[in-house]
């Protein structure tokens, strides 16, 4: 099996009392790799490496051209080993080989290039005074960060954190999610092939509460906290990182609604919808998982949308013919098959679908449930959408609004103004009109109510990760 260390101050170490755990592969059912086991002692020391390399190394002294060129060799590092990197994060969580190499990967890269071009090119401000002084703003570091990144998108959802926390001259301390630990390491042997300096980009393994995670956001030298998970868990952050009024930025969980109008293009509908529950076997905190579709045209797309989905080829993860592969562990298998007996119990049935050999569950598509059904109201994470039917605008928006999250929402229309009308209707971070997942790494990206604090991307990633600073000078 392959053996994954820990990355603190440059060196890939073991844990300081040595400990391992195993990184099992969600297709054979089988362990794949060996990953350091790490503790608080662990994390306090990857803390240190951080606080060191900030406090004293170059690395935040460096001007923006210099790290600009090292993230941009990180960036081509990354592309040159995309093999490497796709085959870790599909043997972690099973996402199937086409999405990590064809699009995690690359995207992993692009997040790298964008914010070190960004933190570059983005100019201050300066305010008009009364003659005689000057006013001007400069972002400083904010210090060391403690990324904190989910099982679905190893590698990408890190380099979301990393990537802005780097370019603009914070260092890192980074724990992957001890379900995808793999690609996290990779990422810093990388970065230290790159020319990052040591202690700049630390990672360190392990679990979240008493372990690793608590650790970190309970450390008073961590000055940032930028998570991404489920909103059980930001809640215990939150409270964690308010002990030393640490910020935080917590993109959490999501039940996306997604409102198919009778005059959709049904044709683009279906293709969109199919993406946005069924991509990553619906392991996505983005996922369309509730569809409400007119009831004029009901019929008709449930119709097309059930025979898209039947059509998704089931397999091998590492086989490019796969579509959909297995849930990523045996827990979360356990939980997603759960819920689809919550469902029919509660009186809903199962239109296609359900489980299949080993930790697989088929795309499924689940009719007759209610409004308030656990079913409807709570994220799955798994391949399974609830098809409602709905009237008119003000009903889709009411039922689109009524769920404890605010993550993202999609609509399907012909009609621009009622895309325009229900878009800011819809108490969401985003909203996607006739498309799903289309990113412009300049806008915000975040949650409202139970699926969020604070926006990250472009602007909004520099106000998280910089310590503003006004500067007013005399000049007569």
């Amino acid at each position: 099996m392959e053996s994954f260390g820990h990355v603190i101050a440059g060196e890939e170490v073991v844990s300081a009392e040595p400990a391992e755990f195993e990184s099992v592969d969600p297709w054979t059912r089988e362990p794949w790799a060996t990953v350091a086991l790490g503790s608080a002692g662990d994390a306090e020391r990857a803390v240190r490496a951080a606080r060191s390399a900030f406090d004293e190394g170059p690395w935040p002294r460096m001007s923006f051209a210099e790290r600009r060129a090292i993230l941009h060799r990180l960036a081509d590092l990354l592309e040159k080993h995309v093999g490497e990197l796709s085959a870790a994060d599909t043997a972690d969580m099973g996402k199937p080989i086409t999405q990590t190499a064809g699009h995690d990967v690359p995207r992993a890269a692009q997040n790298f290039r964008f914010f070190a071009d960004h933190a570059q090119l983005t100019p201050a401000e300066t305010f008009p005074m009364p003659a005689g002084h000057h006013a001007y703003t400069q972002y400083d570091p904010a210090g060391v960060v403690a990324a904190i990144a989910p099982w679905n998108f190893p590698l990408m959802m890190a380099s979301w954190k990393v990537a802005p926390a780097l370019a603009w001259g914070n260092t890192v301390v980074l724990k992957p999610a001890e379900q995808s630990p793999a690609s996290a390491t990779i990422l810093a042997r990388l970065a230290i092939e790159a020319g990052l300096p040591p202690g700049t980009l630390n990672v360190v393994h392990g679990f979240g509460p008493d372990s690793v995670g608590q650790a970190l956001t309970e450390s008073p030298l961590v000055d940032r906290i930028t998570f991404t998970g489920e909103s059980t868990t930001g809640r215990l952050i939150s409270r964690a990182a308010a002990a030393n009024l640490t910020p935080v930025s917590l993109e959490l969980g999501g039940k996306g609604a997604n409102i198919v109008f009778a005059d959709a293009d049904l044709d683009q509908a279906v293709g969109w919808s199919i993406q946005a529950v069924f991509s990553n076997s619906g392991q996505v905190c983005l996922a369309g998982s509730r569809l409400y579709v007119q009831r004029a045209v009901y019929d008709e797309f449930l119709a097309r949308f059930t025979a898209a989905a039947d059509a998704l080829v089931l397999g091998d993860p590492k086989d490019p013919a796969t579509q959909i592969g297995p849930l990523s562990s045996r827990e979360h298998f356990t939980k997603v098959a759960g819920y689809l007996d919550i469902a029919t119990a509660a009186g809903a049935r199962l239109h296609t679908g359900g489980v299949d050999e080993g930790w697989v569950v088929r795309p499924t598509v689940v009719v007759g449930a209610g409004q308030r059904d656990r079913v409807t109201q709570e994220e799955i994470f798994g391949p399974v959408v609830v098809v409602l039917p709905f009237d008119d605008e003000a009903d889709a928006v009411a039922a689109a609004n009524d769920t404890p999250y605010g993550l993202n929402a999609m609509l399907f229309t012909q009609d621009l103004s009622r895309a325009h009308r229900v878009a800011r209707a819809l108490r969401v971070g985003t909203v996607w009109a006739n498309c799903f997942f289309i990113r412009d790494l300049r806008a915000p990206f975040g949650g409202a109510k139970n699926s969020g604090v604070g926006r990250e991307g472009g602007t909004y990633s520099r106000e998280f990760f910089t310590e503003p600073k006004a500067v007013i000078m005399e000049i007569s």
